[in-house]
């Protein structure tokens, strides 16, 4: 099973660990400077009501992130939950 989506497709409240960042220039350098770096752990927990930005928590932080960027984000979801799937 291929557990690799966008970070902007991550279902709020699912955790999802980073495997790439497709961005480049000042965009990856501030995703890198944010923590987001390849096996770190971030979970969607709310969207705006326009539904852009996303709040994700990552390293005990939130962080608001446009879905423009996060569409650029590998990750692979995780589940933890029996019947999560």
């Amino acid at each position: 099973m291929n557990n690799l989506i966008t970070l902007d497709l991550l279902p709020i409240n699912t955790s999802g660990k980073i495997k790439k960042i497709l961005s480049s220039g000042i965009t990856r350098r501030r995703m890198l400077d944010l923590g987001l770096i390849p096996k770190t752990i971030v979970k969607p927990l709310m969207r705006s009501p326009s539904k852009d930005p996303t709040a994700y928590e990552i390293r005990g932080t939130v962080v608001a992130i446009r879905s423009e960027e996060a569409k650029k984000i590998i990750v692979e979801r995780l589940y933890t939950i029996i019947g999560d799937i």
